[in-house]
């Protein structure tokens, strides 16, 4: 390659990066909200890039940046989901398991699991539009209403400009966004705590203390009379605080020390990466789990059994012993 040729190559790249790359952690929470997975998303968002490089040349500036790259990453997202089931927690399953007993496991494969989302990856990001309630929702959407309603309500794109993301019409975009949110409804109580309000931290501390000591009074002081608990991959969850601490005293805790948690954010609320001791004494990953936290105490416990996960949020293999 001719020197010239390699120096205005890097000097494209250069300009590329400068231009597109302050957009990439929004772009992945946009592409988390359409899909529902934290790994697919970066998939996505690695191949948004990709191909707004190979455009670039092209690019005339009718647009802003910003535009033109969630155009391609809204349509690569569609593209991926067009053959995909929708994502789901056990609660959007079915109703709350009715009689005490360890849950159901899910087959392998059976269903497509919700995932969260890191904290670090959406710090321009507004906590409240990657909400695990919200990102749950949206699943049950369509997937080109689940898009005008992103780039409508959580986005404020313009319908011009939405219409002109999707390669539609304002018409259909207003139309759209009307059957959207009319399916979408109430999505979560209003007073959640934001993970860096001390009574949060609190709530969450005091979850990790019962884990940790194996503990299930501790429960008790935290989790509100109405809580629920689910995990994926099983099928069932429990509906009120008697009903998740009875499961999670027969079947989970263990003994002290089985279990350490380390706190972390997730989707905007109180969270923690998990461990547990396996038969060689190590405290490895075991998933994470996402607390929505009030006034009132945890209303709602997610806990995601993928060890994949915690190394996604940035925590090792093997915790130490405390």
């Amino acid at each position: 390659m001719p020197p010239l040729t390699l120096a205005r190559m890097t000097a494209d790249q250069a300009r590329f990066a400068a231009e597109t790359s302050r957009f990439r952690r929004e772009l992945l929470a946009h592409c988390y909200r359409l899909v529902g997975s934290a790994q697919d998303a970066e998939d996505l968002v690695q191949e948004t890039y990709l191909r707004a490089w190979r455009a670039f040349d092209g690019f005339e500036g009718r647009a802003s940046v910003r535009s033109w790259l969630y155009k391609i990453a809204t349509n690569v997202c569609l593209t991926a989901l067009a053959p995909r089931r929708i994502r789901l927690l056990p609660s959007g399953l079915a109703g709350p398991q009715d009689e005490p007993g360890p849950p159901r496991q899910v087959r392998p494969g059976e269903v497509l699991w919700l995932e969260p989302l890191p904290d670090s990856a959406e710090t321009v990001v507004a906590r409240e539009s990657v909400r695990l309630a919200l990102i749950a929702s949206l699943q049950h959407l369509p997937a080109r209403q689940r898009a005008i309603l992103i780039l409508r309500e959580v986005l404020a794109f313009s319908a011009a400009e939405t219409a002109d993301i999707l390669g539609t019409t304002t018409a259909a975009v207003k139309s759209g966004l009307q059957r959207a949110r009319a399916r979408l409804g109430s999505v979560e109580p209003a007073e959640l705590l934001e993970p860096t309000d001390q009574r949060a931290r609190a709530l969450l501390e005091g979850y990790i203390a019962a884990f940790e000591r194996a503990d299930a009074s501790l429960l008790e002081q935290v989790l509100r009379t109405d809580a629920t608990l689910e995990a994926t991959p099983f099928r069932d969850w429990q509906a009120g605080r008697v009903n998740c601490i009875r499961l999670l005293a027969t079947y989970v805790l263990g003994a002290a020390g089985d279990w350490r948690l380390l706190p972390t954010t997730a989707n905007g609320q109180p969270a923690a990466a998990v461990y547990h001791r396996d038969a060689d004494g190590e405290l490895r990953a075991h998933g994470i789990v996402v607390l929505t936290a009030t006034a009132a105490g945890i209303a709602r416990v997610t806990e995601f059994h993928d060890p994949a996960l915690v190394a996604l949020f940035g925590f090792p293999e093997v915790a130490e012993a405390r």
